[in-house]
C-alpha cells in the first residue's frame, strides 16, 4: 500500500505537518518524505507501484498533473476535509469581450482525477455536508467535552454583551419611498430586491460608526478587568470582525481610546527583561503595537488602511509574533485569516462580533481551548447573540456520536434527494431547448463554444410566452419560465454537485443552461443598478440606526431554561400570582410564535388554546378572585408550555425531521378532518416529498414572484395527485398543504 497525506500548502510546516509525521512512525522502515515539486509528484508516484508513505500540499496537484496510478492500494490522508480537499467539480467563466469560455476545477478534483480508485480518507474537526459526500459517513469522532476531560483542551466559558442597534421609522419610510421611485424610474423587481437584501444585511448595521465606537469602550474596558485578575498570566485576546471596512473601523475607534496600545515596544514590560541572556532576548523581539490588524489588501483600500494591513512578509511577521508570548503582539482584529488552524496557546479571550454558524462558528471558538500554563479556561465574549447558533453547531460537530444536523437528512441521503429535483429540472430544460442544437457546447472549445452559448441566449430570447398567465393574468413570458427553472436547476446542483449522482453529462448540461441564464442575466439589465441603489440607501440606512450602548446580558443560562423546573421555582420565589401568570403567558407566546415559522398549524392550535386560558383569567369575577384560581390559570399555561415542547420534539417518534413533521401535521389533520383513508406511513413519505419539493425553491421572495409561485404550486399538485393525497381531489385539502408550504417557506 501507498500512503499519500495530502495537507494545505500553510500546513505542511506547521504543527499539523509534523503531528501527520509522528502519527506515521507505526509504519517503521518505510520511508516517509514530503513530495518536493510537481515533477518529483509526478517521477515519483506515476511509476510506484507499492509502498512508501509522502506528504504533499493539495495545491500540487493541478490540470498538468493527469492520471497518475489506477492502483486501488493507495490511501489518500487527506487533513482539514472541510477546506480545498471537497473542491470536487467544476465551473465555467466566459468572457464576453474576449470571446473564451473556460473551466476551472479545485484541487481536490485534480487529486481524484490523479488516483481515480484509491481510498479517500478525511480528517476534520467539523466536517461539512460536502466531507461526508466526498469522503463518506463518519467512522470515528473525538468530541471536545472528550477532549476537555482528557485534559488536551482548556473549557470554554461564554459571556454574552449586545450592542443593540434601533431603526428610526420614519427614515426606514423614507428608503422604502425610494426604492418605489427607483422602480418608476425602470430598476427591475429583481435588481430592487437584491438591494434590499444587501442593504438589511447585517455587515451594514455592524458597521455603524457609534455603534462601533460603544463596542470599542466596551471591548477595552472588559480586557484590561480580564487580564487584571492574572497579571502575570500571558492572556492574548482575539477581536472577530465581520468584514476589512468594519474591522479597520473598530481598529481606530480603539487607537483613539487606547493610544498606548498603538506604540511599538518589543515587549509588553521591556523593564522585567534584566540578565544578559534576557536582554539578548529581547532584542530578539521586533518592536510591534499591542493592538494590530490582520488581514489582506486591496489596491482600492484608502492609504492608511492599505499601509497598517501590510503585505505579505509583513502579515508572515504578526503571524510568528502573536504566537510568540513574550512579544509585544497582544490583541489581534481579524476578519477572516487566524480563525481556522491557527494554534496560540496562550489565546485567553475571542470577542465575536462576526454572525458565525456552524463549522465556522465551532472552528472560530476554537481559537481559545489551547492548554498554557495557567490557563484555566477560554472565554469567549459575544456581542451578536451566537450563543442558540453555537448549541446548535456543537449538537452537529460535537454530541461524539453522529456529526449530522439531527433535524436534516444525513448528507448523503440529502444528496440523493437534491438528484431527483435536479434531474426532473433538467430533463425539463431539455425539452425547452428540444428544438436547438448544443452539441458545439460539449464538444468544441474556443470560438465555436462561444458562440454556441450567444445562440442559446438569443434562442430563449426570441421565444415566445408559454401561452400559461400567472396568478394577475399576465402571459408566463418563456424567459421568465426559463430562468426560474434554471435557479432551481442550480439550488439543488449545490447540494449534489460532490456525490457520486451525478454524470460528467448531467455536470455538462446543467453548466450550460447556467452559463446560459447568466449571459440573459446581463443582457437584460436595464434601469438603475443595484451598485447605485446600494450607495444611496447606505446612508440613509446609517442615518437610521441608532445604538443605544452595550448591555451585559445577564442570566444567560437561565433564559435559555425557561419552563424547567429549576426556572419556575425561581420565578415563584420572585414574583407574585398576577405577574408570573403575566411572564409566563408573554414566555410562552414567543415559544408559540417561533414554533410558527415552521408549523403554522400547530402554533395556531396553541395560539387558541392560550387565548382561551388569557380569556378565562381576564373574564374572571374580581369580588371573589382567590389565589387559587390564579394558580389554576398559571398550572394551565405551564402544562400548555409543556405540550408545546413534547410537540416539537415529536418529530423524533416518528422517524422523520422537524421540518418534515409540518407537513406531517396538516397531512393528518386534512385526513381527520376530511375523514378518508391514508396511512401514516403513507403520509410519512409525502411529508418528506413535500419537504424535499420545496426546500430548492431559489429565491427568498418567492411569494411576490406570480411565476415562481405558480411553479410551486404546479409541482405540489402533481406530486400531491401522484401520492393519491387525498384518495378523492378536495380543492380545501390543497389549499391548507400550500397555506403550510408558503408559512414555512416566508421564515426559512
Amino acid at each position: 500500500t501507498t500512503i499519500l497525506i495530502i495537507v494545505d500548502r500553510e500546513d505542511l510546516e506547521t504543527q499539523t505537518g509534523k503531528q501527520f509525521m509522528a502519527a506515521t512512525d507505526f509504519l517503521g522502515d518505510q520511508s516517509i518524505r514530503a513530495i518536493a515539486s510537481r515533477d518529483d509528484l509526478k517521477k515519483e508516484l506515476s511509476v510506484r507501484q507499492s509502498g512508501g508513505v509522502f506528504i504533499t500540499t493539495v495545491q500540487k496537484f493541478c490540470e498538468e498533473t493527469g492520471l497518475l496510478s489506477e492502483r486501488s492500494n493507495i490511501i489518500c490522508l487527506s487533513d482539514e476535509a472541510h477546506r480545498t480537499q471537497i473542491s470536487l467539480g467544476r465551473t465555467i467563466k466566459v468572457d464576453k469581450e474576449k470571446k473564451i469560455v473556460s473551466e476551472h476545477k479545485g484541487f481536490a478534483q485534480f487529486l481524484h482525477d490523479a488516483f481515480p480508485n484509491a481510498t479517500f480518507v478525511g480528517f476534520s474537526g467539523t466536517p461539512l455536508d460536502e466531507t461526508i459526500q466526498v469522503f463518506g459517513g463518519i467512522v470515528d469522532s473525538y468530541s471536545m467535552q472528550q477532549s476537555v476531560e482528557d485534559g488536551i483542551t482548556v473549557p470554554l466559558h461564554y459571556e454574552a454583551r449586545l450592542a443593540r442597534v434601533f431603526l428610526n421609522e420614519n427614515q426606514v419610510k423614507e428608503i422604502e419611498d425610494y426604492y418605489s421611485e427607483c422602480a418608476e424610474d425602470g430598476a427591475t423587481e429583481e435588481a430592487i430586491e437584491k438591494s434590499k437584501r444587501a442593504m438589511s444585511s447585517m455587515e451594514l448595521i455592524l458597521g455603524d460608526k457609534d455603534r462601533l465606537k460603544r463596542l470599542a469602550a466596551d471591548l477595552t474596558t472588559h480586557y484590561e478587568n480580564f487580564i487584571s485578575e492574572k497579571p502575570d498570566l500571558v492572556q492574548k485576546a482575539m477581536i472577530l470582525c465581520s468584514n476589512r471596512t468594519i474591522a479597520y473601523d473598530l481598529y481606530k475607534e480603539i487607537a483613539k481610546l487606547k493610544p498606548d496600545w498603538i506604540t511599538e515596544r518589543r515587549a509588553p514590560d521591556e523593564l522585567k527583561f534584566q540578565t544578559p541572556e534576557q536582554k539578548a532576548e529581547l532584542e530578539t523581539l521586533d518592536a510591534i503595537p499591542k493592538l494590530n490588524l490582520v488581514a489582506t489588501r486591496s489596491p482600492n483600500d484608502p492609504k492608511e488602511m492599505f499601509e497598517l494591513l501590510g503585505d505579505k512578509k509583513h502579515r508572515q511577521k504578526l503571524d510568528r509574533l502573536f504566537k510568540n508570548p513574550k512579544s509585544n503582539f497582544q490583541i489581534a482584529i481579524v476578519v477572516d485569516m487566524w480563525i481556522t488552524g491557527f494554534d496560540v496557546p496562550c489565546l485567553a479571550v475571542l470577542y465575536n462580533d462576526k454572525p458565525l454558524k456552524r463549522h465556522t462558528l465551532i472552528q472560530a471558538i476554537s481559537r481559545v481551548n489551547r492548554k498554557y500554563p495557567g490557563k484555566e479556561f477560554g472565554l469567549v465574549v459575544d456581542y451578536l447573540g451566537i450563543r442558540n447558533n453555537m448549541k446548535k453547531a456543537l449538537k452537529i460537530f460535537d454530541d461524539g456520536k453522529e456529526m449530522v444536523d439531527p433535524v436534516r437528512l444525513d448528507p448523503i441521503e440529502e444528496a440523493k434527494e437534491a438528484y431527483k429535483v435536479f434531474a426532473n429540472t433538467l430533463m425539463t430544460l431539455k425539452e425547452l431547448f428540444h428544438e436547438f442544437d448544443a452539441s458545439n457546447f460539449f464538444k468544441e472549445q474556443g470560438i465555436k463554444r462561444f458562440e454556441c452559448l450567444q445562440e442559446a441566449e438569443d434562442f430563449v430570447l426570441q421565444q415566445p410566452p408559454t401561452g400559461e398567465k400567472d396568478s394577475d393574468g399576465n402571459e408566463i413570458s418563456f424567459v421568465k419560465l426559463f430562468s426560474s427553472l434554471v435557479k432551481r436547476l442550480r439550488a439543488s446542483y449545490s447540494i449534489c454537485k460532490n456525490s457520486e449522482e451525478l454524470s460528467e453529462q448531467e455536470i455538462d448540461w446543467a453548466h450550460f443552461f447556467m452559463t446560459v441564464l447568466s449571459l440573459i442575466a446581463k443582457t437584460t439589465a436595464t434601469g438603475i443598478s443595484v451598485e447605485k441603489m446600494n450607495k444611496t440607501v447606505e446612508s440613509m440606512v446609517h442615518a437610521a440606526l441608532q445604538c443605544n450602548g452595550v448591555e451585559s446580558v445577564l442570566n444567560a443560562k437561565k433564559a435559555e431554561e425557561i419552563f424547567s423546573e429549576g426556572f419556575l421555582k425561581e420565578l415563584e420565589e420572585q414574583v407574585k400570582p398576577n405577574t408570573r401568570f403575566q411572564l409566563l403567558v408573554k414566555m410562552l407566546q414567543k415559544e408559540i410564535r417561533e414554533y410558527g415559522k415552521t408549523n403554522g398549524l400547530k402554533a395556531r392550535e396553541f395560539s387558541e388554546r392560550l387565548k382561551e386560558i388569557v380569556e378565562r383569567y381576564n373574564n374572571r369575577d374580581h369580588l371573589t378572585f382567590a389565589g387559587e384560581v390564579a394558580t389554576d390559570v398559571i398550572n394551565d399555561v405551564i402544562a400548555l408550555a409543556t405540550k408545546v415542547q413534547e410537540d416539537r420534539v415529536s418529530f423524533q417518534k416518528l422517524g422523520i425531521t422537524f421540518e418534515e413533521k409540518a407537513f406531517y401535521d396538516i397531512l393528518q389533520s386534512q385526513r381527520e378532518k376530511h375523514k378518508f383513508e391514508y396511512s401514516e406511513e403513507k403520509m410519512i413519505k409525502l411529508a418528506r416529498e413535500i419537504k424535499t419539493l420545496i426546500e430548492y425553491v431559489p429565491t427568498a421572495n418567492w411569494l411576490d414572484n406570480n411565476n415562481l409561485r405558480n411553479q410551486v404550486q404546479f409541482d405540489l399538485t402533481a406530486l400531491l395527485y401522484e401520492n393519491g393525497y387525498p384518495p378523492d381531489w378536495n380543492r380545501e385539502v390543497f389549499e391548507k398543504v400550500i397555506e403550510q408550504v408558503e408559512n414555512y417557506k416566508k421564515y426559512q
